[in-house]
């Protein structure tokens, strides 16, 4: 398992030039005109690692070769899970810092004082897109694999504002407490769970 995260890593080397790029587009562009610019800059570095690294993964043919290695493909889709988990927590909490320095160093902004609670709920964001993302990338695979990211991205562009503004009203009207984000916690674990399970049996039934 943990040479296979560490092939996730190798294989992404040379491409973490991209990563540092989405994180200064992303601040640039979200920074100086949104009070929810620690969410974008974080979701979207975090879910455009992802996709990066899954489009690695079907330019190198590296599921091809996998399957030929003494690893099972479970082994093989719990690594991809568990670096989704760790590009999520590093594009959220590099975020997270970003914000924090442009809180130090540039107090015109007047950026909000975000806190553990943000970044809780920006890796959830992030986690429930996974979910979703995961099963059609292992089940389309090469097929459809740029589609499904053009149609990511497009949706995440359009739902951004409507997403912020939700979040902003449900912060106002006190419907984010420590209860709800508690349940809605449970359900996005949940909900990445089964995302596995699912990925599991589309991936142990396609021909490579």
């Amino acid at each position: 398992m943990l040479n296979l995260l560490r092939k996730d890593f190798i294989v992404l080397k040379s491409s973490l030039w991209t990563i540092g790029l989405y994180l200064v587009v992303f601040s640039l562009a979200f920074i100086p005109k949104s009070e929810m610019s620690m969410y974008f800059v974080g979701i979207y570095t975090a879910f455009g690692s992802v996709m990066l690294a899954t489009m690695i993964d079907i330019k190198n043919h590296n599921h091809n070769f996998l399957v030929t290695l003494p690893v099972s493909r479970k082994q093989i889709v719990k690594a991809k899970y568990l670096s989704a988990i760790i590009y999520t927590l590093f594009g959220v909490l590099a975020s997270f810092g970003i914000h924090q320095l442009v809180n130090l160093n540039y107090p015109e902004l007047n950026k909000p004082n975000y806190s553990l609670r943000d970044i809780v709920i920006a890796v959830g964001m992030v986690l429930a897109l996974v979910s979703i993302y995961m099963p059609l990338f292992y089940g389309l695979s090469k097929k459809g694999a740029g589609i499904i990211n053009a149609i990511f991205m497009v949706c995440m562009i359009i739902l951004a504002q409507p997403v912020a503004y939700l979040m902003n009203m449900a912060n106002e009207n006190g419907i984010i407490t420590t209860t709800t984000m508690a349940l809605v916690s449970v359900g996005i674990i949940g909900l990445f769970l089964l995302s596995y399970l699912i990925t599991i049996r589309l991936f142990a039934r396609k021909d490579l």
